[in-house]
């Protein structure tokens, strides 16, 4: 183990930060990795202990310790709503992951390269995005994600195409599908008469919603409208930056939040929706990342103050009429809408509004199914035994479908359930809201 000199410290100035915490333990109940491999490095506490050594220069952040436990994290920030000191785990997990990459080898480098080439040119982005429906619309990615044995660890091209399948729409229509077809009033919008001059609201279409999920970007629009709002779309295929942010590439986190905080300011809009969990926990931190920026500071401010996750704007609205569905629904808690955000009642209370439809918080709903963007392909073994954990809960609850309000939750239980043969099928609350409205009398 190398030392490095006083003059290389890269995360001495989240030191103060580190301090803050006092190792008492309370995280490692709420730690899935603790839980799973009990040990001590793979615990928060252990994690900021080893961000303490590179702080101090005690260790280098190239280190292959310092890289495996936080690699191994899953970024579900599980320990900041237990911890008793308030420590930004996240906001620390993001510093140290930008060290760990700087200090990485060619690999790490190429990963870096790659993510900011795809997310950063458009046309690029757009292209793959098409290539991957229409090799979704080929089927064969369920086709290879159902061949072979049901083990608990899937090979990566296996999983990768399981993911890819369970983006698929959910089905509509047939005898007890809780996806009935919708009136036709329903699907030219189902707009109240005062959503022209209703509240302005500006929807971000996302990355990876828009390239693989773009009918739950529809679904979210008419159901915004049908609450009463004037909505318009901010630039389709814009990126947050919550992925660079993960993987330690802030800089270009940044630079996205810029992008963002511009498109919403050219918008008549007071609120600013997201559909993806992930997405809503990065814009209400835009004010960190930015704090240091005079130009872009007071903006990323108010942008973090107007973002709204679908469901807690929702939950402050007039409750339109919904009509029935008889369906058993599960209800899985997204990390970052639950422990990021501290959204918990909003999804399953606007859920309970719709007339017969039962709703069953899943066993330990507020533990991570192992997706984490792409964890799931990245440290396939321990995430393939916490997804079996929520896979055998899900059977437990003798659920239909599965509502989570985040696309790497969405493929990971949906990739689980093909390749695991699961009756179940995974989908975002918002789509049994809108199969739920009608019109507006």
């Amino acid at each position: 183990m190398t030392t490095p000199g006083a003059d290389h410290r890269p995360l001495a100035p989240q030191l103060d930060d580190i301090l803050t915490c006092v190792h008492c333990g309370f995280c490692l109940t709420a730690c899935p990795t603790y839980e799973v491999l009990g040990d001590e490095n793979d615990s928060p506490r252990g994690r900021i202990y080893l961000m303490r050594a590179v702080a101090e220069g005690r260790l280098e952040a190239s280190d292959p310790s310092f890289a495996l436990h936080i690699d191994r994290c899953l970024g579900c920030r599980a320990c900041e709503p237990v911890c008793p000191s308030g420590v930004r785990y996240g906001f620390l997990l993001e510093h140290a992951r930008d060290a760990r990459a700087a200090a990485g080898g060619v690999s790490d480098r190429l990963a870096r390269l790659s993510l900011n080439l795809v997310f950063g040119a458009r046309w690029l982005q757009n292209l793959v995005w098409a290539l991957l429906r229409l090799l979704r619309f080929s089927r064969v990615p369920r086709l290879l994600a159902m061949a072979g044995r049901r083990g608990v660890t899937a090979g990566r091209l296996r999983f990768a195409m399981a993911m890819l399948a369970a983006t698929t729409p959910a089905r509509r229509g047939g005898a007890g599908s809780p996806l009935q077809k919708r009136s036709a009033a329903t699907r030219r919008g189902g707009a109240r008469d005062d959503a022209a001059t209703g509240q302005p609201v500006a929807l971000l279409e996302g990355c990876v919603m828009a390239g693989l999920f773009s009918h739950v970007n529809r679904a979210t629009n008419r159901v915004a409208r049908a609450y009463g709002a004037r909505t318009v779309s901010l630039p389709a295929g814009l990126c947050c930056g919550a992925l660079h942010a993960h993987a330690g590439e802030l800089e270009t986190a940044r630079s996205l939040a810029r992008k963002i905080i511009r498109a919403f300011e050219a918008q008549d809009a007071e609120i600013l929706l997201t559909n993806s969990a992930g997405c809503g926990a990065a814009l209400k931190e835009y004010a960190g990342w930015l704090g240091d920026d005079a130009a872009y500071a007071d903006r990323a401010e108010r942008l973090s103050r107007a973002a709204r996750d679908v469901s807690e704007w929702l939950a402050e609205r007039p409750q339109p009429a919904l009509r029935s569905i008889k369906a058993r629904v599960g209800h899985d808690a997204p990390c970052h809408q639950l422990h990021a955000q501290r959204i918990a009642d909003a999804p399953l209370g606007l859920l309970r509004n719709i007339e017969d439809l039962e709703v069953v918080p899943l066993p330990h709903s507020d533990r991570c199914c192992g997706g984490a963007g792409i964890y799931g392909l990245t440290q396939r073994e321990l995430a393939a035994t916490l997804l079996q954990r929520k896979l055998e809960e899900v059977a437990e609850a003798k659920v239909e479908w599965v509502a989570t309000g985040n696309p790497g939750c969405l493929m990971q239980i949906g990739a689980g359930a093909i390749i695991h043969r699961v009756r179940v099928q995974a989908l975002h609350p918002i789509e049994l809201i809108d199969a739920a409205l009608e019109a507006a009398s």
